[in-house]
């Protein structure tokens, strides 16, 4: 038995682009880039070395393949590495964790000035134009039947429709935030709550509580 420290979603997320087709590690890290590394960042970091886990692990297998004059390294899944996918799938994972450096800011606005805090939404807001753009450009990829991997179109778009409803809620909400920190003072120590929008915060909260 291996005794390579166990598995964690990052080698589950590495796997399952294997389980697509093998891949070259520099393959691999262009798609954590363009892809998986859109709902989990923290793969890119571990590309290099989550490859050769996986292999050690008996759930891929490594190739040595020369491009020109160029050796390089395929990985390919096994049909062990099949099974493992195929349990880890069995099992409902975590929920969304949120880690946004520019929510963080905001939380603590009454540090700084009321311009740091609308530099910051006006940060946020680019960010969701600037991810939405690519997820446009790949919506109208597959809608034309011509997106990477089109045979898994109807994988892609429950995660897609998520990207796209979480963009436009950044967007939407640092529209929001905006309009409401422009009424601060200069220091936002001093800014009094609205309280038709506290309502409003109010009313939305208890979705749950609706059905």
């Amino acid at each position: 038995m291996s005794r390579d420290p166990a598995l964690t979603t990052t080698s589950y997320a590495i796997l399952g682009l294997l389980a697509v087709r093998p891949w070259s590690t520099y393959e691999l890290a262009k798609q954590m880039d363009r892809g998986v590394g859109r709902i989990w960042p923290r793969a890119q970091s571990k590309i290099y070395e989550e490859p050769k886990k996986l292999v050690r692990h008996g759930l891929a297998e490594a190739t040595k393949e020369a491009v020109g004059r160029r050796p390089r390294t395929v990985y390919s899944i096994t049909p062990e590495g099949r099974r493992a996918m195929a349990r880890w799938l069995q099992v409902p994972g975590s929920g969304p964790v949120l880690e946004c450096e520019q929510l963080l800011k905001v939380f603590f606005a009454d540090s700084g000035t009321t311009a740091d805090t609308l530099a910051t939404l006006r940060a946020a807001r680019a960010w969701a134009e600037e991810r939405n753009t690519e997820n446009v450009a790949a919506a109208r990829a597959y809608v034309a039947g011509q997106g990477p991997f089109q045979q898994r179109a109807a994988q892609t778009l429950l995660v897609g429709r998520f990207l796209t409803d979480y963009y436009r809620l950044v967007a939407e909400w640092a529209d929001w935030a905006t309009a409401i920190a422009r009424q601060w003072p200069d220091n936002p120590a001093d800014a009094v709550p609205s309280q038709s929008e506290m309502a409003e915060a109010l009313r939305l909260a208890s979705w749950t509580s609706e059905s």
